[in-house]
């Protein structure tokens, strides 16, 4: 059992331009929120193996990167798992999704989340390698980490 019960996960490759941002988000924040009683992890991989990292904790906020068809870049989304999005790490092609893996975790009486909220990060470019983000994203950086700063004080 974890002692804190509150997991923060930044999702995402990066080597991937604007895919690392949910890492890049966890690794600025994690030093800001220092009196948040919270567990900071960071992890490149989704489906089954986030549930093996989500299991144990009763709250989990994950900041992962999307790709939608109208979206602005830089825009901040607030999702559960009742409105979910496929974010862009959450699931991988080469697993379960996401949900998949959550109702197994259920179905398998493992101690899943009570609570999940996903923080999506409208991105540009994920495709090519590159250890920087997309000049669009990397202008509007600060003000999409304010951003997810207030959204994570306000769910705890």
């Amino acid at each position: 059992m974890h002692v804190n019960k509150l997991l923060i996960l930044g999702i995402g490759n990066e080597i991937l331009t604007d895919d690392s941002i949910g890492i890049r988000i966890i690794n600025d924040i994690k030093n800001q929120l220092k009196s948040i009683k919270a567990d900071f992890k960071t992890a490149c991989t989704g489906g089954l193996e986030i549930l093996e990292i989500i299991c144990n904790y009763k709250n989990v906020i994950i900041v992962d990167a999307i790709k939608t068809v109208d979206g602005i870049p830089g825009q901040v989304y607030l999702l559960t798992p009742e409105f979910f999005k496929e974010t862009s790490n959450i699931s991988s092609f080469h697993d379960v999704s996401f949900l998949e893996a959550f109702e197994l975790g259920k179905m398998l009486e493992m101690d899943v989340p009570k609570n999940i909220h996903i923080i999506a990060i409208e991105i540009i470019e994920d495709l090519i390698f590159s250890n920087s983000l997309s000049p669009v994203i990397e202008n509007k950086y600060n003000e999409i980490l304010d951003e997810v700063i207030n959204i994570i004080s306000t769910l705890i």
